[in-house]
């Protein structure tokens, strides 16, 4: 057995603390002799000849960029115990199982000191340091502060403190916990010693925060560049995701991906979809036991499936270095619990894909979560989430965006590794509008946060802008040309140039930059580009029948633009012929889908979205014969295996709604057997009919709706409506009808004519 203790000489440096002269030849044969690397990464051996020296560090380094090593290192080759100070218990295992495989035949070399223990194992870890074996001990904030190990830790000779995933001690961080906090207090009490702190995520106001709270102003910061090339950054919009993940995936077979979703409903349903659609996928939230999470975590390293579905509770530190893709089902609150779960993806070097999927819908969903919690803590979430928002609408390079957030400049204009800039939206020179926000700035005597100035750009007469007065400035409305989200825009890249600048200490206030002072003397051509549009998006309790039978739509199309045309003729005949609109027969999507599809029988339409067995009999024929002519003229290769399978539960919500209408039970009724509010019971009604079955709704609409009040609506629909869309109906039509009437009278004509 190796004895650590005296590997090296030592004495105290000017800080107290024990320091060590280290030969670097020496160094990197302890790296060969226990990790088994030739050479270090990036700042790895500066950072530990720093550590070992006696002296605390700040280091901030990309996930996979190797920031355990910082401290493993040294805690192998200095005397004493290394305390580790980490957030999950998973993680913890993982790494005390790696350092035991580097240094074999020594068991007690590291250990974890956390709830899941029993006393036997316990009194093994309390043995083992107290006899100078252990050279790591892995401690949760939590455990750190318990009496008995406090004690415990004073009787043993510490080397170092390591603070590891650091941003968890800010509540500017996306992961604050606020035992964190107390580090600080707990380290002099147990006895000081050098700490390194580390995370791959801070901006500078996190940054600021965690030196300030570990009481290391002083400390030397090691900053890595964030930037990863090789990882492929995209944001789509979130219309049938299930469908799209589901295509990817099988598109990319045999490929570990991890997905990310915000909630663990979401997070089983999905896994649950990917099964039995083929995929060997697994969940992983903190609802499920810690076996069962444990189970499923080794699952997915040991490849014996191939996706894992989690809450953002997965992947803190997992160390799988082939993750080739990453997805969000739902946009994170905040671009640092992006940066660190896409940062998983490829950390051997090689391909890795980050998409997620963006909607408005979200964002309010999120908003919603925070009412309740502290003012302070909604206003710090706000702003996160409104940085989330701001990248994801964003038409401007993605990596630049991401490494400005981090603090770090991107030279290139285009990374070609992004959905904008490999598909680049126009650009507009930005000079004026830039010259208006600096105006604006410095003509306020206080600073104020981009939402607020873009309200006064844009004209928006808010109860904040009146408490200020704001909307008497001859700067109020000056740019109500364009709304709000242009002026955030604008405001966004003013930042991004470092024409403008936010304060660190009052997070979110915006200042003019000396540079912003230059560019206003004498201004030049900045090119921007506009934000993305997004729709509206989906529900998360929206049917996953729909979103099942929905085609692929890639980043934003993709589908057969001559065979597009040619439906598009033969629907407005059919529609002609028949006289109808030419949404009744299919509506746009459902040609989108087959362009994508390609179905060439009544089966296979079906799987198009909005045509389900009613529509694809009644008009399907054609459209199954003109597509049958063009693959075959065109020899082309359909992803006709494609047939994503819905889950069984609601279904069976279907199928009961229908029986009950059948048996012409009032809809109240069904929906209080349901559980749903009447709006919620009409979304699965249209649902029904849309997917092309018939339902008889006479009875209940002849006994709540007058007969002319039907027969206008009614009419509507067949002679002026220009598409399915209630709004558009609610617009269009007197505003003396109701929402519920108007979905009513629009079933029973779909049921009638369209299916």
């Amino acid at each position: 057995m190796l004895n650590f203790k005296r590997l090296f000489d030592t004495a105290p440096n000017d800080t107290g603390y024990e320091t060590m002269d280290i030969d670097s030849s020496v160094l990197r044969s302890k790296l060969k002799e226990f990790f088994g690397y030739d050479t270090f990464k990036s700042d790895q051996e500066l950072i530990i000849r720093h550590l070992v020296a006696g002296n605390s560090a700040f280091v901030l380094m990309p996930t996979g960029g190797g920031k355990s090593l910082c401290y493993q290192l040294p805690a192998l080759v200095m005397p004493g115990t290394a305390i580790v100070i980490s957030p999950l218990i998973a993680l913890m295992k993982n790494q005390v199982d790696a350092i035991r495989g580097f240094v074999s035949g020594n068991e007690g070399i590291a250990h974890f000191l956390n709830s899941s223990l029993n006393k036997a194992q316990i009194a093994e870890v309390r043995s083992d340091l107290e006899s100078g074996v252990t050279k790591l001990l892995y401690v949760a904030p939590e455990s750190l502060t318990k009496e008995e190990n406090i004690a415990l830790l004073k009787e043993i000779k510490i080397s170092f403190y390591a603070v590891d995933e650091a941003h968890c001690i800010s509540e500017w961080g996306h992961d604050f916990r606020p035992e964190y906090r107390r580090i600080r207090a707990i380290v002099d009490e147990i006895g000081k010693a050098p700490i390194i702190a580390l995370t791959a995520t801070a901006t500078p106001k996190v940054q600021s925060d965690i030196l300030k709270n570990l009481g290391m102003p002083d400390a030397k910061v090691f900053k890595s560049s964030f930037n990863r090339p090789n990882l492929y950054y995209e944001v789509r919009d979130k219309v049938e995701p299930e469908k799209e993940i589901i295509r990817y995936i099988k598109q990319n077979p045999g490929k570990s991906g991890i997905i990310y979703c915000l909630s663990r409903k979401k997070v089983e349903e999905l896994a649950q979809l990917l099964t039995i659609n083929g995929i060997k996928a697994l969940p992983y939230h903190a609802g499920l036991d810690a076996k069962t999470r444990a189970d499923n975590q080794d699952a997915f390293l040991m490849e014996e499936v191939d996706v894992i579905v989690a809450t953002i509770a997965f992947g803190m530190g997992i160390d799988k270095p082939d993750v080739r893709f990453v997805i969000h089902y739902d946009i994170p609150k905040s671009i640092e619990g992006y940066y660190q779960e896409t940062g998983r993806a490829g950390r051997d070097g090689k391909e890795g894909r980050c998409i997620a999927y963006y909607s408005y819908k979200d964002i309010q969903k999120l908003e919603k979560f925070m009412q309740g919690k502290p003012v302070s803590e909604q206003e710090i979430g706000k702003q996160l989430l409104m940085e989330t928002v701001a990248y994801a609408e964003s038409g401007e390079c993605r990596r630049k965006l991401l490494l400005n957030y981090f603090g770090e400049d991107f030279p290139q204009d285009n990374c070609g590794a992004c959905d904008n800039c490999i598909n680049p939206k126009p650009r507009f020179d930005g000079k004026e509008c830039m010259s208006l926000v600096i105006d604006l700035i410095q003509s306020l005597p206080e600073h104020f946060k981009m939402e607020h100035l873009a309200n006064i750009l844009a004209g928006v007469d808010t109860a904040i802008i009146k408490s200020y007065q704001h909307d008497t400035l001859r700067f109020f409305g000056a740019g109500k040309d364009h709304d709000v989200k242009f002026w955030c825009m604008v405001i966004h890249q003013g930042l991004i140039r470092h024409l403008l600048e936010k304060e660190i200490e009052s997070y979110g206030l915006i200042y003019v930059t000396e540079a912003g002072e230059t560019f206003r003397k004498d201004p030049y051509e900045i090119l921007l580009c506009e934000d993305r549009e997004f729709s509206e998006g989906v529900d998360d309790e929206d049917d996953d029948d729909a979103a099942a039978s929905a085609a692929a739509r890639g980043g934003g199309g993709g589908g057969d633009p001559v065979l597009l045309s040619m439906l598009k003729d033969l629907r407005k005949s059919t529609a002609k012929k028949l006289h109808l609109q030419p949404w009744v027969i299919f509506t746009d999507p459902s040609l989108d889908d087959m362009c994508i599809m390609y179905p060439t029988n009544i089966e296979e339409l079906k799987n198009c979205q909005g045509v389900g067995e009613g529509k694809a009999r009644k008009y399907g024929q054609e459209f199954v014969e003109l597509i049958s002519r063009y693959v075959e003229e065109n020899e082309i290769m359909r992803p006709d295996d494609f047939v994503v399978k819905s889950m069984a539960t609601k279904s069976q919500d279907k199928v009961y709604i229908i029986q009950c209408i059948d048996r012409q039970m009032a809809l109240e009724d069904i929906a209080d057997a349901k559980g749903m509010d009447m709006s919620e019971l009409m979304s699965e009604i249209e649902n029904i009919v849309e997917f092309g079955t018939k339902l008889n709704l006479d009875y209940y609409i002849n006994d709540n709706l007058d007969q002319e009040v039907i027969d206008e609506i009614y009419d509507y629909f067949k002679n002026e409506a220009q598409s399915d869309s209630i709004e558009d109906a609610i617009n269009d039509l007197s505003p003396d009808y109701e929402e519920l009437e108007i979905r009513l009278v629009r079933v029973k004509f779909l049921s009638e004519v369209a299916n």
